[in-house]
């Protein structure tokens, strides 16, 4: 049961890598430009945000592993769209529907308390979390090793039918759990503003390099952000049946815990950008390790399956020291792998430990966050609180995505009249992806103490709530 709820997460989030070996030649394929075929990867990332903290609420509302179920159609009708396109507007569409899937990681974190053993909890929820950094890193070499040694449109039937197996074995194995928030009103005013708000702050962070920091379009977005999403906030705090419940993200533990989140997301996803391109430059570049992109997949490959291979330790160290000490562990592993990248960049071994180190830390901190999460919410929004969760590293990944990607641009060299980006550029990433670790240490040693573990037993309030 712990396996599928594990395997629809990490199939769930390899949405967000499995494009990247085609980048270069999605322009081809879709018969576009560059910046056209940018929105392929961007859609998925939109659309994900925007739908997490919705598929968490209405978990809440109707069941959690019925909300996993629905969240695996669009993964397999988006595979096919995907498989069958040969245009731009079909691929987007697909993708967008890919994202509406990667909801199923907060779906599946949040149910594993209503359905493990409680001895059990703390691992099983380890696995499940760290699936989002899982999904990414071992999404490229598997995208890579199917584009490189068969046709492009073979990766998406294959994720098509793993969709479709994810679904049948959560209806044969899964239960479901608890119905918290069973009978209350969908906020739908909330879910629209809320999306809307995400998609212009994520679609300005995503885009700004490319349009302009300083463009009109850009600052619109960014002024159309902040006018949506205070009034959604307004509009939540005055909502008898929240789609997130402010009140609650606005406790200590909490707030801290989804402020640390984003500072982790943003360490996630330097590594994905900085250590690719330095393992693909050409030698001649003087920094760069000359390795093939299915290469670079499988050098990078230890990094997704460490955090398979630690999920039972970090589940040790949530029972025995804490989630907030784990969290706190976590984030200090990964400026320690920022710090051996940063010194030790000259070989393909010595970055590949660097990124497994990068990932462990990666995987222990996003398995520590649930827990935390979930010692601080009733059960009742134990989903919606996920959710919301989910996105705050979601949002920490574009962050960084956004912030690294300018360095990138600021920082090149030219060699043989192709612009690449320079060592200094790669240098400056791994020293980002060492701070923001740091912060995000800092942020989570900050957290209070529980004051009742998370998997202990619902308070009269709680249990109320359930009751009711």
């Amino acid at each position: 049961m712990v396996f599928t709820l594990a395997f629809a997460g990490i199939l769930a989030s390899m949405m967000q890598s499995i494009m990247t070996p085609l980048i270069s030649q999605l322009p081809v394929i879709l018969h576009t430009s560059a910046s056209n075929a940018a929105w392929v990867m961007t859609a998925t990332l939109l659309v994900g945000a925007a739908c997490t903290p919705i598929a968490g609420r209405l978990g809440d509302m109707f069941g959690k592993r019925r909300m996993i179920l629905i969240c695996t159609l669009p993964l397999i009708v988006g595979s096919i769209l995907c498989a069958l396109s040969s245009s731009l507007l079909v691929m987007v569409a697909g993708r967008c529907l890919q994202g509406v899937g990667i909801g199923i990681v907060a779906l599946a974190v949040s149910l594993i308390r209503d359905v493990v053993a409680p001895e059990k909890v703390s691992g099983s929820l380890a696995l499940v979390s760290a699936s989002l950094g899982i999904g990414s890193g071992l999404g490229l070499p598997l995208a890579a090793a199917i584009a490189q040694y068969s046709n492009w449109r073979v990766l998406f039937w294959v994720f098509a039918a793993l969709s479709a197996l994810i679904a049948a074995l959560v209806y044969r194995l899964v239960p479901e759990g608890q119905i918290g928030a069973r009978g209350q009103r969908f906020d739908a005013p909330g879910a629209i503003g809320l999306a809307v708000g995400l998609v212009s702050l994520l679609l300005a962070v995503s885009k700004g390099g490319d349009w302009g920091w300083s463009s009109g379009s850009i600052l619109g977005l960014f002024a159309a952000a902040v006018v949506v999403l205070v009034t959604w906030g307004w509009w939540e705090l005055r909502s008898s049946a929240p789609l997130v419940d402010l009140r609650t993200t606005a406790r200590p533990r909490v707030l801290l815990t989804n402020a640390s989140s984003i500072f982790v997301g943003v360490g996630m996803y330097v590594t994905m950008l900085v250590t690719p391109q330095v393992m693909m430059l050409p030698t001649e570049t003087g920094f760069g390790l000359g390795q093939s992109m299915l290469a670079t997949g499988l050098w990078m490959l230890p990094g997704g399956l460490i955090q398979v291979l630690l999920s039972p330790v970090g589940g040790k160290l949530i029972d025995n020291r804490g989630p907030k000490f784990t969290l706190v562990l976590g984030a200090g592993i990964i400026a320690v792998g920022y710090a051996i990248a940063l010194f030790l960049m000259g070989s393909a071994p010595s970055l590949m430990i660097a990124h497994t180190v990068i990932k462990a830390g990666v995987g222990i901190a996003y398995g520590a966050m649930p827990s935390l999460i979930m010692g601080a919410v009733p059960r009742t929004e134990i989903a919606a609180a996920n959710g919301f969760n989910s996105l705050m590293r979601s949002l920490g990944a574009s962050i960084g995505s956004a912030v690294i990607g300018v360095v990138l641009a600021q920082m090149t060299m030219l060699l043989d009249g192709h612009e690449f980006i320079s060592e200094n550029g790669a240098r400056a990433g791994l020293g980002i992806g060492i701070g923001v670790g740091v912060v995000a240490a800092v942020v989570a040693v900050l957290i209070p103490i529980a004051r009742r573990a998370a998997t202990g037993p619902l308070t009269p309030v709680e249990t109320a709530q359930v009751r009711s």
